[in-house]
């Protein structure tokens, strides 16, 4: 759609001249707070009045002076590794201004260097925003930002009504963002009850016009989740922001205004009806023709899809050199062992039921054994699901790149027409729950294989959060996703929902949630925040569901306590830690040891992220008995949640995308 640019009347342009020198006067950044500022903790604060210090102040120095603020957009660097400091300044496209964009990108600088000490960091003001880092910005990746002010925007009274005026605003000046040189587009479109909603979006000019767009794309699906049922939202990211309000926050001359597309009535006329034989006769027409297209296009997406199955086999056995962004994409493969279909359907019999191990979500695992004698487990993706094969993608960059005793080795894969097949080492004890969850099997183990089970995993986990190279959040941690080897090792396994972490990361957010209900950290349930805490959540749950031999999911069918969560924080409160305890434990150690134990579980499931330990800290706990443990805070057990499966999947919602909706307090 064409967006018109607003042509005001002489009085009105002097009208608007005035408002705006007085709004640019209270805008004027000496008193205003910023909007958000990013300053991760997880990295090494530079010393004062070192290198990189001074570095620093000279490429601030740099971003703040004339000539950048001129041109409202500016990129820079000074110094020499490992000292080096990266520098950009982005003033709102609709500030000419320069003084303007002057003063608020000193009094970004001046509080980026008062509030952070970290040698990565951004600040987000409305006017403008500074970052630096000790890292280049060559790589464009979108992660959003949610600023505390969108929680105290009201609720609009018809928002199905205001979601469909406010796509139709957002889409269109992302669009036209996404065309002209400056990537800034503003504009207002007028909704019903005589009101009007105003949109700005804006991205970095060191962007490319295509990933401006697809950067924008990604913040409209943010700001859609979290306001499109306000009456103002905003979404920031490092590389491009969106934002809408019902009042104007803007310069009006650089606005478009947009008409929302509607009908209108009238009396019916003889020309009308003419029209509607006429068109009758097309809409017969048009059916045969798209009833032909549909048996070409169903060829046409066959031969699509087989095209995909190829781009990612070549992208895939590619050699490349490792390459994560933000997004948590892992893009390597070098080191892959890659098989036939043919070779592999002889290892297991044809597929045959005698050699299934296992059906998950995905597809069935089967025994195989290789020409050399050796055994493997095959995991057979669906065949007709685009997810599974974005799961095999996902676990064949992933985990070729891992190597841990306590996680499960890939030997290979093979992808031939619609079969995706992952290989990977057998476990002859197949996976933790079928050990934990059977009484029969329970009563032959004691306690000292248990805690090295719990060892295991805790190992595991550490190496992915924090001894890898890379940081890894694996997402869906469960008793079925942990497997046993033949002398009972832990070995954690399907890192097909894992994501990554760059360095500069330390939480996400998603609007898919994946993974097991139960297991999932309330945060990331509720809210789509994911980070090594969500793990430490799962961890924590499958923990306690060793110690009592029950299942977190399910355990509302009991009378004890509507979780099994609620059940160990209860007996725990009440001074019966041992009645949550399974009996035959008890036979096999002293009780302080497994109440022990059970009290770390406490640590690991608390509601909020920020009181859970890390993992390294975990081991630490276990380690030593010499070392006190705080007390546990209540547990996320007070939310029960009604479950619905998004209509677009036909899996099941355990290891899907999941909906959770119709919050119920207990």
């Amino acid at each position: 759609m064409t967006m018109v640019k607003h042509r005001p009347s002489s009085s009105v342009l002097l009208f608007l001249f005035i408002v705006f020198i007085f709004m640019s006067s209270l805008n004027r950044v000496s008193g205003e707070d910023p909007i958000d500022i990013y300053c991760p903790t997880e990295f090494p604060l530079y010393n004062l009045n070192s290198s990189f210090h001074d570095n620093l102040n000279l490429v601030l120095g740099l971003l703040s002076s004339d000539n950048a603020s001129k041109a409202g957009f500016y990129n820079t660097s000074i110094g020499e590794e490992p000292n080096k400091v990266y520098g950009q300044s982005l003033c709102r496209g609709d500030i000419s201004n320069s003084t303007v964009c002057k003063e608020c990108i000193e009094k970004a600088s001046q509080d980026i260097m008062n509030s952070c000490r970290s040698e990565n960091a951004m600040i987000w003001y409305n006017l403008c925003q500074v970052r630096y880092s000790f890292q280049s910005f060559d790589v464009v990746a979108y992660t959003g930002k949610y600023p505390k002010q969108n929680d105290e925007e009201k609720n609009v009274s018809d928002p199905i009504r205001f979601r469909e005026y406010l796509s139709f605003l957002m889409n269109n000046l992302s669009t036209e963002a996404a065309s002209v040189k400056n990537m800034f587009a503003a504009g207002e479109i007028d909704y019903p009850g005589k009101k009007t909603i105003y949109g700005l979006v804006q991205c970095t000019r060191d962007m490319s016009l295509e990933n401006c767009g697809s950067c924008l794309s990604s913040a409209f699906t943010e700001i859609t989740a979290c306001c499109s049922y306000r009456e103002g939202g905003i979404i920031l990211s490092r590389t491009c922001n969106m934002r809408f309000q019902m009042s104007q926050f803007f310069n009006a001359s650089s606005a478009y205004l947009l008409v929302y597309p509607t009908s209108t009535g009238g009396k019916w006329k003889s020309w009308m009806f003419v029209l509607i034989i006429c068109g009758s006769i097309f809409v017969l027409a048009l059916v045969v023709g798209l009833g032909i297209a549909c048996l070409r296009g169903k060829n046409n997406r066959d031969r699509d899809k087989e095209m995909s199955e190829r781009t990612l086999l070549q992208e895939l056995t590619t050699p490349k050199h490792v390459a994560v962004t933000e997004e948590g994409d892992l893009i390597s493969s070098d080191e892959m062992l890659f098989m036939t279909l043919a070779s592999i359907r002889v290892a297991t019999d044809e597929f045959s039921d005698t050699n299934k191990l296992g059906q998950g979500g995905f597809g069935a695992v089967y025994k195989g054994v290789l020409p050399d004698g050796n055994e493997v487990a095959v995991k057979r993706l669906s065949r007709k699901s685009w997810q599974g094969i974005e799961e095999f993608k996902n676990e064949v960059v992933l985990i070729a790149k891992l190597q841990h005793k306590n996680l499960v080795r890939l030997l290979g894969c093979a992808l031939e027409g619609e079969e995706k097949l992952l290989i990977y080492e057998f476990m002859s004890n197949k996976s933790l729950d079928q050990l934990i969850f059977d009484p029969e099997k329970r009563s032959k183990l004691d306690w000292k294989t248990y805690n090295g089970i719990i060892n295991g995993i805790a190992r595991g986990l550490l190496y992915l959060h924090e001894e890898s190279r890379l940081k890894i959040i694996h997402r869906d941690l469960k008793p079925n996703n942990v497997l046993l080897d033949y002398d009972l090792s832990a070995k954690i396994s399907d890192f097909g929902m894992a994501r990554i972490f760059s360095e500069n990361q330390n939480a996400a957010n998603t609007k898919r949630v994946v993974g097991t209900y139960g297991y999932m950290a309330p945060e990331y349930a509720m809210e789509g925040l994911f980070s090594v805490k969500s793990d430490v959540f799962s961890f924590g749950v499958i923990l306690l569901e060793i110690i009592s031999g029950k299942r977190n999911s399910g355990f509302y069918q009991t009378e004890l306590a509507p979780t099994l969560l609620a059940y160990a924080w209860r007996v725990w409160n009440e001074g019966k830690a041992l009645d949550f305890v399974d009996p035959v434990l008890l036979e096999s150690c002293p009780a302080s040891e497994v109440v022990r134990c059970m009290h770390i579980g406490l640590l690991c499931v608390q509601e909020n992220p920020e009181h859970r330990p890390t993992m390294s800290t975990v081991m630490l706990l276990q380690g030593s008995e010499s070392v006190v443990l705080p007390q546990p805070k209540q547990p996320a057990f007070s939310l029960s949640r009604v479950l619905r499966l998004d209509p677009s999947t036909k899996t099941n919602p355990s290891e899907k995308e999941i909906i959770f909706s119709d919050i119920l307090p207990r």
